[in-house]
């Protein structure tokens, strides 16, 4: 399947998405970057696919993912975080043995997969979505000084959820297109080229 960054970006940054309890993304949006609530110390996955988190979090159903938070991140930050990431299995293409994986892996502050990625409706595309984990001085710069801003989404998700099992049409969203990394990304992070 086709492995591709799908997002929703300008020339200012990208988007990603994450889900949370709600107190968590109150705090958020009242800061304007991650505050009460959020743990620096453990790792913390964003994903560029709205259909993706939609998918994951049970349209903002599932425990502790009851609100969903947009944040518009700085492409300096986003490709640093990229530049960093270790795949979560083992690629033989970029790494001599399971065990310099393993090491590479252990040491690294990101990880990302690839999972089969969403419609905004559920249904399955023909296509990868990466996630990406970030943790140590990683979360600290992308709650530091990588967020440009955040918007609660979790009403739109909702309203998609309705409107999915209605079969009415469903709310508009800002459209994703491929998000180009230069060669050496493409090779680190699998990228379908």
């Amino acid at each position: 399947m086709m492995r591709k960054i799908y997002a929703h970006y300008d020339d200012e940054g990208i988007t990603v998405y994450q889900a949370f309890n709600p107190a968590i993304v109150e705090a958020a949006i009242a800061k304007g970057t991650f505050g009460r609530g959020f743990n620096l110390e453990r790792m913390t996955w964003i994903k560029p696919s709205f259909g993706w988190m939609l998918y994951r979090s049970g349209y903002a159903e599932k425990h502790n993912q009851e609100a969903i938070l947009k944040i518009k991140l700085t492409h300096e930050g986003f490709q640093e975080i990229l530049r960093q990431s270790v795949e979560t299995v083992y690629n033989p293409k970029l790494f001599a043995s399971e065990a310099q994986w393993r090491t590479a892996l252990a040491k690294s502050e990101v990880r990302h997969q690839w999972d089969p990625e969403r419609a905004i409706n559920g249904e399955k595309l023909e296509r990868r979505a990466i996630q990406i984990g970030i943790k140590g001085d990683t979360v600290k710069h992308y709650v530091n000084q990588w967020i440009l801003r955040l918007e609660d989404v979790t009403a739109l998700a909702k309203q998609i959820a309705l409107a999915s099992k209605a079969r009415r049409p469903l709310p508009s969203v800002p459209e994703e297109t491929v998000y180009q990394v230069d060669a050496a990304l493409q090779k680190s992070l699998g990228i379908s080229v």
